[in-house]
């Protein structure tokens, strides 16, 4: 078995989630942080057939570049991965499940309260706006029916900040102030759908790749109506 371009770029953004994956039989890949609070799962074409354990996922996305065009072939405990032509191989043990820190069970998103289409152009604004001034923190407010995306210092009012508008989906009384904590923002690059909770949980879903992120907010946000 081969993987696909848009397996490894997510195995490459699985691997900034958390070190290590259980990928389970089938076509669907998930992680989940050692903290909890993000939680990612990707259809992907490949269709795995038994449960791979990986503990360092950075020391295997190095090792499928030990080979050109590597293939893979799942045996009991270990998968061979061998070049095009057969001459360079790789033997790789599987690790055990209760070595790994693996997703319980999916999250049924709550009643939306605020969504929003967020699109590469703004994602990356925001992420070189924190890496500017050295914020960790996104503000996402909306009030008087509009609806504001800010990078800040939440601990610092007289901090600098960067923001911006876009349009929103919510209820037009609302006031909000959820914070996402930008050090949990670790998604593929591209635009999302995105769906807040007042339950304090958000849903990201990638507009082209079969690719969903649930992250907490941070429960110093807030919601009213």
């Amino acid at each position: 078995m081969e993987l696909t371009e848009n397996t490894l770029s997510v195995l490459k953004n699985f691997s900034g989630i958390n070190q290590n994956i259980l990928i389970r039989k089938g076509n669907v890949i998930k992680t989940i942080s050692e903290a909890r609070n993000v939680l990612a799962i990707a259809n992907v074409v490949e269709d795995f057939p038994k449960d791979v354990g990986i503990y360092d996922l950075n020391e295997f996305i190095g090792v499928l570049g030990l080979v050109d065009t590597p293939n893979l072939k799942f045996d009991d405990d270990h998968m061979t991965i061998s070049d095009s032509t057969g001459r360079s191989k790789v033997k790789y043990f599987y690790s055990s499940e209760d070595t790994l820190t693996t997703p319980s069970k999916d999250i049924t998103m709550p009643d939306v309260d605020v969504q929003f289409k967020l699109d590469i152009d703004v994602l990356n604004k925001l992420k070189r706006a924190a890496s500017t001034l050295g914020h960790n923190e996104v503000s996402i407010v909306g009030k008087d029916g509009s609806l504001n995306l800010s990078v800040v210092d939440s601990n610092n009012v007289t901090s600098n900040a960067f923001s911006i508008d876009i349009d929103g989906d919510f209820k037009e009384d609302a006031v909000f102030n959820f914070i996402l904590n930008i050090n949990n923002l670790k998604i593929v690059s591209g635009d999302y759908d995105v769906q807040i909770s007042s339950k304090l949980i958000s849903q990201f879903t990638h507009s082209d790749e079969k690719l969903r992120y649930w992250i907490a907010m941070e429960k110093s946000s807030t919601y009213g109506v």
